[in-house]
């Protein structure tokens, strides 16, 4: 890492003249005479030429991502909104609803530790911030109300969904050449990972009848971040979420030595800064697993999990993806334009991380000879509403998908409409350190969350609840030792206590 250059925003042997010019585009908050936290800026440079070891680019990340940054840093967006374009009502500092919403990261993911997944009090606002004049209601037509996920695991996530992409786009790219060699159509199954993503034909003029496509794009880009399956990797995440909840603009979207939001600050954050975020974020351990201290409640557990496969949630709860490649390569190949990417780099510049090696553990391991990873889940869309069970239908704002690149030259069907219900499919592997649930976080048992599993999940959701109550409760005995484990554990480890110190009490008592 190395300090700001003179001609950077941070001038830090004259932090009085940073103050000052902050002030012009900041106001009076401004003009308290403190130092921005971020005090050096990891570049890039030092990244792309080996100077930086895994474990010194993760350790910047954790400050990155639990700084709370001030108006020095160039936290706050007066004069622009969250998705980039220009403000031309008046902006307050913070907004609860459109954003700026946040001091750090670690505030909306905190639980159990940094990274982890938020309460319904940390709940953001999707879309609410291109509103403008700044969206004050929480309407749900203005804005979409999410629950902050947990992100431990998700550098293998991002991992499964390059490779199921490169799959897909493969199956895509052959059925096109064969139609065009034959002159015939050529249907062919999209099937990655043992997922199956529906059909696709290829037409022999090299256009695609992409209407047979089901659970992922029509550019077949498997998106695992957001709960709508919208964003392609965590540098995209986390440059988007940067601007949108602090104001903090990074070089790569917004360019150097620009002050797009008017606060008086230029390059807020480097793009070494968002490789160390990406970093730190793909390298927090796996998840694992916790069994209860008391053998009854362990022995259920272990039950639970039988019976939840038995019932059928594993026909879209996936407990366990094979993973080809465990190495985690930054910035990633299939990242939108505005972010960093790795066809913009030289392949040997590439940051690379073992997640079988170089993380804490839980990490990927083999199991029987390959890399997996069990997150339950198939990174996959579904529509879990029908006409009796609708609560997963609560969100009337469009989400951005995407649903071919230049569809009037690549699709027989140029438009369709966007999707308002369909969710990626939650991984659990961490569902009982990540309470509430519900896109909405307004679910507070595990058992409201299967109740509410309509239309396509309907047939298995009436399946477990014909169960003998005992047997439900195995399953979400099972459900709840999914945790989030220090760092350095096994992937499984048993209380050596009971953890629960009112359970201990009645314990006491008897």
């Amino acid at each position: 890492m190395t300090s700001r250059s003179p001609k950077g925003p941070w001038r830090l042997a004259v932090v009085v003249g940073l103050i000052v010019a902050i002030g012009a585009g900041a106001g009076l908050a401004a003009k308290a005479q403190d130092a921005p936290v971020l005090s050096r800026h990891v570049e890039q440079a030092d990244i792309d030429s080996g100077g930086l070891l895994f474990s010194q680019l993760f350790q910047a990340g954790r400050f990155l991502f639990n700084a709370r940054f001030n108006k020095a840093d160039g936290q706050g967006r007066p004069a622009s909104m969250g998705h980039g374009a220009p403000r031309t009502a008046s902006q307050p500092a913070f907004t609860r609803m459109s954003g700026p919403d946040a001091n750090s990261c670690e505030g909306c993911h905190f639980q159990p530790r940094s990274g982890g997944a938020g309460d319904f009090a940390t709940n953001v606002f999707v879309l609410a911030q291109e509103r403008d004049p700044v969206v004050t209601s929480f309407d749900p037509r203005d804005g979409t109300e999410r629950n902050s996920l947990g992100m431990n695991g998700s550098g293998a996530i991002e991992l499964l969904a390059r490779e199921m992409t490169r799959d897909l786009v493969a199956i895509r790219e052959t059925a096109l050449a064969e139609a065009t060699k034959t002159a015939r159509e050529v249907r062919r199954p999209l099937v990655t990972k043992g997922i199956s993503f529906g059909t696709l034909l290829a037409l022999p003029d090299g256009r695609v009848d992409p209407r047979e496509i089901v659970g992922v794009d029509w550019d077949l880009v498997i998106k695992p971040f957001h709960q709508k399956g919208a964003v392609v990797s965590l540098r995209e995440f986390t440059v988007t979420a940067m601007n949108q909840h602090h104001g903090m603009q990074a070089v790569e979207r917004f360019g150097a030595g620009l002050d797009a939001d008017n606060d008086g600050v230029v390059d807020e954050l480097t793009e070494g800064d968002i490789t160390a975020l990406t970093i730190y974020q793909a390298g927090l351990n796996l998840p694992g697993r916790k069994l209860p201290f008391e053998p009854e409640r362990r022995a259920e557990a272990v039950r639970g999990e039988r019976i939840f496969a038995d019932v059928g949630c594993v026909s879209c709860h996936v407990a366990e993806l094979p993973l080809n490649d465990p190495v985690f390569a930054e910035p990633g190949p299939f990242n939108p334009p505005g972010n960093l990417r790795a066809q913009d780099k030289d392949a040997r510049s590439l940051f690379k991380v073992d997640l079988s090696k170089d993380i804490q553990t839980p990490r990927v391991s083999k199991n029987g000879g390959r890399y997996a990873v069990r997150a339950f889940t198939d990174l996959k869309r579904h529509d879990l509403n029908d006409g009796t069970y609708a609560h997963f239908a609560n969100e009337r704002a469009p989400q951005g998908f995407l649903h071919g690149v230049a569809p009037t030259a690549a699709f027989t069907e140029p438009t369709r409409p966007r999707p308002l219900r369909e969710f990626l499919t939650r991984k659990l592997w961490d569902a009982g350190s990540s309470a509430p649930y519900g896109h909405r976080g307004d679910l507070t048992t595990l058992t409201e969350a299967i109740h509410f599993h309509g239309g396509e999940a309907r047939a298995i959701r009436d399946r477990y609840f014909a169960l003998p109550e005992p047997d439900r409760a195995a399953v979400v005995e099972f459900l709840k030792s999914l945790q989030v484990l220090p760092e350095g554990s096994p992937a499984i480890v048993t209380e050596d206590r009971d953890e629960n110190p009112l359970r201990a009490l009645g314990k006491a008592k008897d």
